[in-house]
């Protein structure tokens, strides 16, 4: 695999955790309405926090693993399947149109984007599944410089979805009422459970 087909392949699995309609981005959007965009840097700034740390410790741990061909073959299939259920609860998310959170925007959003990372449990899902399938495969790819390279393909989403998103929402737009975000998400779950099929075949060919 290519650095430029590695790098497409992070920035759309990426989007099974930056795009969904989770805690994070319900939370960002209450804080965007109120202080913009800095808002949403700041809460990337807080997801940054604990999501390198994270990486890391997944990263020293597939390196004590020293690459085994059985432990490929079992984070190919396991993060194929959770890629396949993250698109699916994504579409009965659009279909149903489950949005509702309230919080109140007396704390700061730095410590928001620590708080609606660390204790999501599906970022730490992801990021033992599908997470754990790129780590591997960035390692495999350019040992550390593959796993740097991982990050920023999938870093620069967060910042750019979050504060896009907080700019937007202090400009009144109703991001969760426009049809087009709901066809965008559609869309990107057609495509990671192609992604998620392909997975489990490659895990099933080593």
């Amino acid at each position: 695999m290519s650095f430029l087909e590695f790098g497409l392949t992070v920035i759309l699995v990426s989007t099974s955790g930056v795009l969904s309609p989770g805690p994070l981005f319900f939370v960002n959007l209450l804080y965007g309405s109120k202080y913009g965009y800095k808002a949403g840097l700041k809460c990337s700034y807080g997801h940054t926090i604990v999501e390198v740390p994270l990486i890391l410790l997944l990263a020293f741990g597939v390196l004590n693993l020293e690459l085994f061909p059985s432990f490929k073959v079992i984070i190919s299939i396991i993060g194929g399947i959770t890629l396949l259920a993250f698109a699916i609860m994504q579409i009965l998310s659009v279909i149903r149109k489950r949005n509702q959170l309230t919080i109140q925007t007396k704390h700061s959003p730095l410590l928001i984007g620590i708080i609606f990372s660390a204790l999501n449990p599906f970022f730490i899902i992801w990021w033992f599944t599908i997470g754990l399938k790129m780590i591997t495969d960035a390692l495999l790819l350019a040992s550390m410089f593959g796993l740097a390279f991982m990050f920023l393909m999938h870093i620069w989403m967060d910042y750019t979805w979050l504060t896009s998103i907080a700019h937007m929402a202090r400009k009144g737009v109703n991001i969760l009422g426009n049809r087009y975000y709901s066809l965008l998400l559609l869309g990107l779950s057609v495509a990671l459970i192609y992604l998620g099929v392909v997975f489990i075949l490659e895990g099933m060919r080593i």
